[in-house]
């Protein structure tokens, strides 16, 4: 097993809180660990991916303080102790 802390910003920190820490087994993507943090919250789940199951366009994601391409996260594995980000799009003003 693999204990992972992924953490939540702006809206999605108020649909699913700032920080969860999870763990899932060996081998499970990005994209894998954050749906299994929004099996039951629907609102999330939405705000988050589309209807193919893949994080919607806006979504940003880092590993470890890396970023991850959206289109990536379903097979990027997370190891022990990795710390996963999720963004919403960030605009500058």
């Amino acid at each position: 097993m693999t204990a992972i802390t992924i953490r939540f910003f702006a809206q999605f920190r108020e649909l699913l809180g700032e920080r969860i820490q999870l763990v899932v087994p060996e081998g499970t993507t990005i994209t894998e660990a954050v749906q299994i943090v929004c099996r039951e919250r629907n609102e999330a789940a939405t705000a988050l991916f589309g209807e193919d199951g893949t994080f919607r366009e806006y979504v940003i994601l880092m590993q470890n303080g890396i970023r991850v391409n959206r289109t990536e996260a379903a097979t990027t594995v997370v190891a022990d102790e990795d710390e996963v980000a999720v963004f919403p799009p960030v605009a500058g003003g």
